[in-house]
């Protein structure tokens, strides 16, 4: 009932037509700013909305139907011949990427939420105009909103270095209809043979090791191999919509090379298309469950659909844990709307664990211990129906034994949720999570 009442007060073409009414009756005033909301409304709307019907459990997560059943659903096809290998927070995955790009012989390509300025920031550009400056072509595709604190030391490096640099979606009076439209990924690309892509941006939050609230928490997945073509396609796509260039030649798309035995999906996913194909791999992933979900991620703000999903996975016997962000967790909105839901899925039997050292900022899940997602997606509406978003997904057992033994190790520093403890919050938390739930769809 709160879901459908929320929806009303969204509905645009509802404040446009009060605003009308106060037109017709001399209230100018009144018009003027109920005309304004509705336009918000309009706006802010989701461009996808879940499935009603077809979430059924026929076949078992790792499957083969199960595998093809995913492929259909999210048009992203498996690849074969690919190395996949999983990096634990900022000491592991920086590294990696700055060699990597130290090493580019035909070409970079970035498309990023967060570039912040900052240490880390600073030896991106130096390594990034470096190559640039040796011939290799490096284009650069940033959120216009995420990374708008990058600061103007290391925009003059990648541009006196001869990188090409864009913007995603600059807010001007004439692109207001996208303004709510972000492109939340975060991929690296080299040579068109080795991608990156995980929960982090480049920021100091994310140097070190989660030692402490200023050192974040989270995972980043190296692939070599033909996997990564489908990340250079989603670059491609925004960098062609956002400049006009097309990109193309062996620079960017190699020769498949095989580099691995490991069978990889890479779902690139943006709700302009109509359809969210990483809402569909979650909840395919989920209704597949036959033992186990495990899932990590910091803004869990599952809609009704997911909810109904995982109570109905927990009736079916598989042990669903979920580990969110707690006290350190940075956004206000996704952290009250998502305590807000615990006690539906208490109930249910899942289990809750608020990750409290910093800010748990990865995306990851993994079915059965035998199939795993990891990427750019929160489990909320806005990286399922605003946000351009990417997810590697595999069913290798070393990557995936990697990810259990990250998630084991958070365990100890972890307050499990109990159903009596989330009814004894008090109503001070209960008012702001009432308030909160009134912005959920933008979350």
């Amino acid at each position: 009932m709160w879901t459908r009442t929320r929806t009303l007060l969204f509905t645009w073409w509802l404040w446009g037509g009060a605003a009308i009414w106060a037109m017709a009756t001399g209230e100018l005033g009144h018009a003027a700013w109920l005309g304004l909301v509705a336009i918000f409304m309009r706006l802010a709307a989701p461009l996808e909305r879940p499935p009603l019907y077809g979430l059924e459990h026929q076949m078992a997560a790792g499957t083969k139907a199960f595998l093809e059943s995913v492929a259909g659903a999210t048009g992203a096809p498996f690849v074969d011949g690919n190395h996949v290998t999983v990096l634990n927070n900022g000491d592991e995955f920086y590294p990696s990427m700055l060699d990597a790009i130290r090493h580019a012989r035909r070409s970079v390509t970035i498309e990023a939420y967060i570039y912040w300025n900052g240490e880390v920031g600073r030896q991106f550009a130096l390594a990034l105009a470096d190559r640039a400056h040796h011939g290799v072509p490096v284009k650069i595709l940033l959120d216009a909103v995420g990374s708008a604190t990058i600061g103007t030391e290391i925009l003059q490096t990648l541009e006196e270095g001869g990188c090409q640099l864009a913007w995603f979606h600059p807010i001007h009076w004439y692109t207001i209809g996208r303004f709510n439209q972000r492109t939340h990924r975060k991929t690296l690309l080299v040579d068109g043979r080795v991608g990156f892509t995980g929960g982090a941006g480049i920021g100091d939050q994310w140097n070190g090791h989660a030692q402490d609230p200023d050192h974040w928490h989270d995972v980043q997945v190296r692939v070599e191999g033909p996997g990564v073509v489908a990340l250079q396609t989603g670059f491609v796509a925004n960098w062609l919509e956002t400049t006009g260039e097309l990109v193309t030649g062996e620079d960017f798309f190699p020769p498949a090379r095989a580099a691995g035995e490991t069978q990889v999906q890479t779902v690139m996913s943006s709700p302009v298309i109509g359809s969210s194909s990483v809402r569909t791999l979650y909840l395919l992933s989920i209704v597949c469950a036959r033992k186990s979900i495990l899932i990590a991620n910091p803004y869990f703000v599952p809609d009704g659909a997911a909810v109904e999903a995982l109570k109905d996975a927990r009736r079916r016997g598989v042990d669903v844990q979920v580990m969110v962000s707690g006290a350190q967790n940075d956004h206000w909105l996704a952290r009250h709307n998502s305590v807000r839901l615990y006690g539906r899925l208490l109930e249910a039997g899942v289990s809750i664990l608020e990750y409290d050292t910093t800010m748990l900022h990865h995306k990851i899940m993994v079915v059965d211990g035998k199939w795993a997602t990891i990427g750019t997606a929160n489990f909320d509406n806005r990286s399922f129906g605003l946000n351009e978003e990417s997810n590697v997904s595999f069913f290798d057992h070393e990557p995936i034994a990697r990810l259990l033994e990250i998630f084991e190790e958070d365990r100890p520093q972890s307050t499990a949720i109990t159903l009596e403890s989330w009814r004894r919050r008090g109503l001070h938390r209960k008012v702001q999570e009432v308030v909160a739930s009134l912005l959920q769809e933008q979350v």
